[in-house]
């Protein structure tokens, strides 16, 4: 379990993290999410020990994390793919990391195998592919056999294939009873992969709770329509107060009606209607929604 206590990292003037408080919880598959520039990073960083917090506390299993000897055997962790040795081969770096942490030799072929590079183990790692280094990574993560995993990004670079695999990865982990914190932007991925989800801004909690319910405080609602009469139903239910965005020959995506009232609409008009599909809030609906206010760097300036 990963505890965090009023958490709060100070760079000189400027707070990256501030008052943060959540529990990550065993058994389950928990997405650390935020647009970019709110702190996640630093908090996964204070969390490890790499960060010492200004304020507020973080345990792991009960324990600062840098108060256990062998770290390998408590916590896998996976911030950045790259930060390996170039020159060495990926079964010499991970006999590196087992020795250091009195970890059997043995372990390293088993997990080499677990994530598919037993073919590539004697290659450097320079010469590996973004997709190997992460799968290099996650190997390192699993190498202590730990009860507790967190990983930063950790799809970057896989293949569909490799993306897959680490999604079942990481909800069999769960099942066994350990704790799993992924970082991810991918928000398709966190809908197929969480169970509960830890939602930063500026460095301040937006939501620590079930992915499910994250997800119905979104209000956005959308209709899809598809007619042949596109344009002439857009300036009707433009008419009626909704937002219409044409999303294709015959496709409305339509804001503001109901679809019962879009029908009515469209039947009074003599309008063929061949489909009206109404469509809740996704994940990344109501993070957009929710993290508005709370984005370090707008596009095209908002604030």
């Amino acid at each position: 379990m990963i505890e965090a206590n009023e958490l709060t990292k100070r760079y000189g003037a400027t707070t990256a993290v501030k008052d943060l408080s959540f529990t990550v919880r065993p058994g389950r598959v928990t997405g650390f999410l935020g647009p970019n520039g709110a702190g996640k990073s630093t908090t996964l960083r204070m969390v490890l020990g790499l960060h010492a917090p200004s304020g507020g506390s973080v345990t792991v299993g009960g324990r600062p994390f840098r108060d256990r000897p062998r770290g390998l055997r408590h916590v896998g962790a996976l911030l950045d793919a790259g930060e390996v040795h170039g020159g060495r081969g990926g079964r010499a770096h991970l006999a590196a990391l087992a020795r250091s942490n009195r970890i059997p030799r043995a372990r390293v072929d088993e997990v080499l195998e677990e994530v598919g590079l037993a073919g590539a183990a004697r290659r450097r790692i320079g010469g590996y592919s973004l997709g190997m280094r992460q799968r290099l990574g996650i190997a390192a993560t699993l190498l202590g056999d730990p009860p507790v995993l967190l990983y930063d990004e950790p799809l970057n670079g896989l293949d569909p294939e490799g993306v897959q695999w680490v999604r079942g990865l990481f909800r069999r982990l769960a099942a066994e009873g350990r704790t799993v914190f992924v970082s991810s932007h991918l928000m398709s991925e966190m809908e197929h992969t969480a169970d509960d989800l830890v939602v930063i801004g500026r460095g301040e909690l937006i939501a620590a709770e079930p992915l499910a319910d994250f997800a119905a405080r979104g209000t956005a609602v959308t209709v899809a329509v598809r007619t042949p009469g596109a344009d002439a139903l857009a300036a009707l239910l433009t008419a009626e107060g909704a937002a219409v965005e044409r999303t294709g020959a015959e496709l409305l995506s339509v804001t503001g009606l109901a679809a019962p009232r879009i029908g009515e609409i469209a039947h009074g008009a003599a309008v063929p209607v061949h489909e009206l599909t109404t469509r809740n809030a996704s994940l990344e609906d109501a993070f957009m929604e929710l993290t508005a206010a709370r984005t370090e760097y707008p596009a095209g300036g908002a604030r």
